[in-house]
Parts: C-alpha cells; structure tokens; sequence
C-alpha cells in the first residue's frame, strides 16, 4: 500500500479517459503481483509504465493502443533480457548516477506529495504522524491502518453510498494491431525505455543489494521479468507493468520484507477487479487524497537518504548533475548527463594520475 500515491491517479486516468475494462486492468495487475511474489520472495513493486500512461492519457488513448503499447514494451525489454544489452548498460552505470536518480525520484515524488497535501493538512500531518508511531508495529501496520482511516473517512461523509454495488466481471479477451504497436512506441514507448531502464531495472536491482544484499537480483532478470509481464497482459485488458525504485522504497518503509507483500496485494487486485470493477474509479477518485500525500512525501524522503553512501570527492558531481538534470528535464536526460560528466572526470582524474 506504500505505492498506491502513482497507482491511484494513473488507474482513474486508464479506466475513465482511455477507458480500460477495470475488470482486466486490476485482475492482470494482481496476478502479476502474486507471480513476482512466487518468483522473487521480495516485495517486489508492480506499477503503471509512467510515461505511458502519462501520454495515454493525456492523448485519450484507445483501449487497443494501450494493450499495443504495452506489448511493445514487452517485446524490448525481452530483447534487451536475451541480448545482454541490459547487462551492458548496468555494467557502464556508475553508482553516483543511480543514487542521484534515486534522489531525482524522492524529490518529484516529495513534491506530488506536497500537492496531495494541500487537499487537507491537517488530516495529513496526523497520518504522517501514524506512520511515525506505527511503522514498525507488527499488529498494526501503519499503511493498513491508513486505508482504515480513509475509508473510515468516506463512510462518515456519505461517499460510500454513491458507489455502485458489487457485481462480477471477468477480464475481457482484448486485441491491438501491428500499426498501433508502432505508433505506441514512435508516441511514448521510446521515451520510455530510458526512464524504465533507470528506474525500474538498474536503480530497483541496487535498491535490492541495499535492503537484502544476501538476495541480489540482476538487471537481466528484472528486465526478462518484464519482458513477459508485457507479452501476455495486454491480451487480456492488462496495462503496461515496470518495477520501480520507488514503489520498493515505498512497500519497504512501511514494513514490506517478502514475497508475501505482492501476494496479498495481488490477492486484493484480484477481488476488485472481479467484484467492484464498476465502482473502483470512484472508490480511487473519493479516498483522501492527504493520507496518500503523506505516505509518499516519507517515501521520497526516504529515497534521498541513499545518496549517503557515495563518495564525496569524485562522486558528489556526477550525482549532483544527474539529480538536477533529471528534475529540470526528465530522468533519461539526467542519468545520461550524469554517465557522461562521471567518465570526463574519471578520465581527467586519471590523465593527472
């Protein structure tokens, strides 16, 4: 639940602009939380492709060129899996850059998080207060005992009762075409690829080495992982999937250590996908908005402390620039603008060697 902040906005967005099935949307979504559950035994976080949606939306996308953008993608980083191009870029990735995406991460997220907050502070200096007091108890664990408070909230407001009841659907069997996978990509998925590369793959594997150094995951296998994620889900009503550094930071504070994570929350997209997939845009849209802000503004502060264990002679610049790039343009600027600046100075500094 410490990555709902992104879930919610992008999934209205999907369901009532692009108008995605909800059904198909929320069951593919929890099944692949269960199977990363299963396969990784980490809390390992499965969120919408930002850009993606970003522009999907933005542009009122059809359903088709949703499930044709999310094939796309999964056709290259399948290929970037079986080729060892994911390898190579991991490989030439210094660790300032990935911190100082980490960084750029937790302060755009800090951000939303402020926006989220104006909608009413004082219900969200007491939830950030609740997580303080209640992150680490077991019995009551601050994200659920949030989500109590906010459908706690709606109940006493009447919005509850404008939600239609429940009802069974079933994820429909969907379909795209050749063209509009290329469109999808020439649209949005190539200005994908560098932000999924940095965020969802290279800083989530060091992000894993940093929370269980004894359960490394490669960058291959993050991005095979999503290769097939995005091979089979769109045929089904699935949208496009990633990891992402955040949501790891995200489930990790709030208590998140295994496999089990993904698969209640897997567990619990299944149901609402089956049984409130009419009322879940209104469900999302109606939830308070500062309890949300407040779980992400931790989280984006919890992002920047990584940026500790680099070293301040050589490395400072290189995060520095990665980190300014990436808030005044975007993440792919960025983590390119910090790779360059990192092997000019390595190259000066052993050229005086």
């Amino acid at each position: 639940m410490g990555d709902f902040g992104t879930l919610f906005p992008l999934a209205i967005g999907y369901i009532v602009v692009c108008g995605l099935n909800p059904a198909g949307f929320l069951v593919m979504m929890g099944c692949a939380n269960i199977a990363t559950g299963l396969i990784y035994r980490l809390p390992m976080p499965i969120e919408p492709m930002k850009v993606l949606a970003v522009v999907a939306i933005a542009q009122h996308w059809s359903p088709s060129m949703v499930y044709a953008s999310g094939f796309a993608m999964g056709i290259i980083w399948l290929l970037f899996a079986v080729t060892g191009v994911m390898k190579l870029i991991a490989r030439i990735t210094p660790l300032s850059v990935i911190r100082g995406i980490q960084a750029a991460l937790g302060v755009l997220l800090a951000v939303e998080a402020f926006k989220m907050l104006t909608s009413g502070w004082a219900l969200g200096i007491i939830a950030i207060a609740i997580v303080l007091v209640l992150r680490d108890n077991r019995y009551a664990p601050a994200a659920i005992v949030l989500m109590a408070l906010g459908i706690a909230i709606m109940f006493f407001k009447g919005q509850l009762l404008r939600i239609a009841p429940p009802g069974f659907s079933i994820p429909p069997r969907t379909g795209f075409s050749l063209q509009e996978v290329w469109q999808s990509l020439l649209l949005a998925g190539f200005a994908q690829i560098p932000l999924t590369a940095t965020n969802a793959v290279i800083a989530t594997a060091s992000l894993i080495k940093t929370y269980w150094p004894e359960k490394p995951v490669s960058e291959t296998k993050l991005s095979l992982n999503l290769g097939i994620i995005n091979l089979v889900l769109p045929f089904f009503g699935g949208m496009p999937l990633c990891h992402g550094a955040g949501g790891l930071a995200g489930q990790y504070y709030f208590g998140a250590r295994t496999g089990g994570t993904n698969i209640i929350e897997g567990i619990i997209e299944i149901f609402l996908g089956l049984f409130l997939a009419l009322s879940i845009a209104d469900l999302f849209s109606v939830f308070p908005l500062a309890i949300i802000g407040a779980m992400m503004l931790l989280v984006g502060i919890e992002l920047t402390k990584f940026t500790r264990d680099v070293s301040l002679n050589k490395d400072v610049i290189p995060l520095s620039i990665t980190l300014i790039i990436s808030l005044l343009t975007n993440m792919a600027f960025g983590f390119v603008a910090g790779v360059i600046i990192h092997y000019v100075l390595q190259f000066f500094l052993e050229g005086k060697a």
